[in-house]
């Protein structure tokens, strides 16, 4: 009997590693983070609003809301396609989406609420375009849509 459970058990193991996440989305799966990005959302702006990686793979954008309404964040490949949204994020808070580049181009961000779009929450993400990428880099990654990590900030604002 105790034999028999021995068997078992890596077995049972082994089939609840193998799940996929819990809320039915793909996004925590797509593979190691090469980079996490920080972007800060207000009324009605995207910051950075250009984005340089250095080639394709899987990022996080950590995007925290600093205004005063909810915003949200779209990043999707030109012409549609592979697409993420992380859903509406109030005033103060940060949520951590996952995004994988199938390969290098340009990529739209935006903020998919009513019309803030059109009054400038947008930019562009463009992978393999420069050497370097911006924004902050952990070891870490995230499983939930909400992070706080220990971080080191990467500004490539001029004058920062």
């Amino acid at each position: 009997m105790m034999r028999g459970l021995l068997v078992l058990l890596p077995c049972a193991l082994l089939l609840a590693a193998c799940g996929g996440s819990s809320d039915g989305s793909d996004q925590s799966q797509a593979g190691d983070v090469l980079q996490t990005i920080q972007l800060s959302e207000t009324e009605f702006s995207i910051s950075p609003a250009a984005i340089d990686v250095p080639r394709a793979g899987t990022y996080e954008f950590a995007v925290k809301n600093d205004g005063q309404i909810a915003h949200a964040l779209n990043i999707e490949e030109s012409g549609g396609g592979n697409e993420v949204e992380s859903g509406d994020i109030a005033p103060g808070e940060t949520k951590t989406v996952r995004f994988t580049f199938s390969g290098d181009g340009s990529f739209e961000m935006y903020c998919p609420i009513g019309d803030h779009k059109d009054q400038g929450m947008e930019g562009t993400i463009t992978v393999g375009g420069m050497a370097g990428g911006t924004g902050t880099t952990t070891g870490e990654t995230e499983t939930e849509m909400e992070t706080t990590t220990d971080e080191t900030t990467t500004d490539s604002r001029p004058g920062y």
